[in-house]
């Protein structure tokens, strides 16, 4: 069974970064139970991951630096409270950062490289320049200091935002002793690193965007295991079951998901989500939320089956009608993207195109990538419809987003009862239009009883 999912290390390095033989295209048609795609060795994961974030550094740091007018970026962690940013910059083997890690980027101007420096005691895979002799200089604080007094930048920026935690990286106290030993006259040159933070973390590299649909497939090839009679015995299993199968599955496949997946229950006569110890019967609208991480990416997902009752084939017909709904809503929302357009823009504009075609949306869709509720601008959120300060920041091209929302519908066949259609789908924002990275689920996941 393990030889079957791994691959050579020849192949994680060849020109195409690539999981399986071919990397999958980006595409709007779902398979409904898709075969698990190849999953990576440790090591040719390491590798693969260490070339990709070759390449962000090489070519990502240059582009958002100049786009954002900031000539030095200074980033700190300390072992085991490493912040958002500084968590993705790490190489494969080196998980964690060392006693304090301190990283600098500088960019010179005049076309020169950005210099890439780590005034630590330890290099970081050969990606930064080590740029502290402790037994010269043992102060790391003056260490930094005289760097950066030395390069004189026009603008320091550092990782402080009360907006986003991924930009809120910059500790009172790592504040204090930096600002102590920064020159008084550079002191007005500090500022908010916000911006970059956010754009190197959103944006996707075409490298990353060969690797992310095989990356989807493994979630939805686990989800056609879960939502089966493999996993799911009607009058038998429990909600509850089907979660803890999940995290079973993925152990075996040496995956890791990056929340504890959720398996709830609507049914006929019953308000609301079932959960926990209910028995899944015939009859049951299921619905799960499911994500991984991969090679440094996340999926989140959002699903729903049918429990077909003794002598049915199809899913009722009101059923079906709600999950077209809320596809409806996602191509609403699709449209909505424009580059430059507010994430709270986007949502007022999809909420009002679905609401004058007589849905009844309710829209929280997040970007994601590095994280599963990623950086960048929030379109909605569960409990708020309306603008928020998190939305507020502009679409860019080159992101990937999980197009998360439910519409409500009343189905006829269940005597009117009010359902919730919850969808959720990983989608790739090109700048122009928004594709769906492996398709999105346009049928109700039918599971026999028995």
């Amino acid at each position: 069974m393990r030889g079957r999912h791994l691959i050579s290390l020849a192949a994680a390095l060849t020109a195409t970064p690539a999981l399986a033989e071919a990397p999958l295209p980006l595409t709007e048609t779902e398979h409904p139970a898709p075969a698990l795609p190849a999953i990576l060795a440790p090591r040719e994961r390491a590798a693969l991951e260490n070339r990709i974030l070759a390449e962000r550094l090489d070519t990502l740091i240059p582009a958002i630096m100049r786009a954002e007018g900031i000539d030095l970026w200074l980033l700190v962690a300390r072992e085991y409270f490493e912040e958002p940013v500084v968590a993705t910059m790490l190489d494969a083997e080196n998980m964690h950062a060392r006693r304090r890690t301190i990283l600098i980027f500088y960019d010179p101007g005049n076309g020169k490289p950005v210099e890439r420096l780590t005034v630590s005691r330890y290099g970081l895979g050969g990606l930064f320049a080590p740029a502290w002799n402790p037994d010269k200089q043992p102060d790391q604080w003056q260490a930094v200091a005289d760097l950066i007094a030395a390069r004189d930048p026009k603008k320091i920026a550092i990782n402080s935002s009360d907006l986003t935690q991924f930009a809120d990286g910059m500790t009172l106290s790592q504040y204090d002793k930096f600002m102590s030993a920064l020159p008084p006259a550079l002191h007005e040159r500090v500022t908010s690193g916000e911006g970059l933070a956010i754009r190197w973390l959103e944006t996707r590299t075409a490298a990353e965007m060969e690797l992310y649909p095989a990356i989807v497939r493994i979630a939805h090839a686990v989800i056609g295991e879960a939502f089966s009679r493999k996993v799911i015995t009607p009058g038998v299993t429990t909600a509850e079951q089907v979660q803890w199968w999940y995290r079973d599955r993925l152990m075996q496949l040496g995956l890791t998901p990056w929340f504890h997946p959720s398996v709830a229950i609507q049914r006929q006569g019953r308000e609301g989500m079932l959960e926990g110890d209910e028995v899944i019967q015939p009859g049951d609208l299921l619905w799960t939320d499911f994500g991984i991480t991969y090679l440094r990416l996340n999926t989140d997902t959002q699903h729903l089956a049918y429990v077909l009752k003794p002598g049915e084939t199809a899913a009722p017909a009101g059923l079906s009608a709600g999950l077209a709904n809320s596809n409806r809503v996602q191509d609403f929302l699709r449209a909505a993207f424009k580059t430059g357009r507010s994430g709270n823009e986007a949502l007022a504009q999809a909420r009002a195109d679905s609401i004058a075609a007589g849905l009844d949306p309710s829209i929280y869709t997040h970007p994601i990538g590095h994280h599963g509720h990623g950086a960048g601008p929030a379109i909605g959120f569960w409990d708020n419809q309306k603008g928020d300060p998190r939305g507020e920041g502009p679409i860019r091209p080159n992101t990937a987003w999980s197009i998360e929302l439910t519409s409500y519908a009343k189905v006829p066949e269940w005597g009117g009862q009010r359902v919730d259609f919850r969808t959720e789908e990983d989608a790739f924002f090109d700048g122009e239009t928004v594709r769906f990275i492996d398709g999105r689920q346009t049928a109700i996941t039918l599971i026999p009883s028995g």
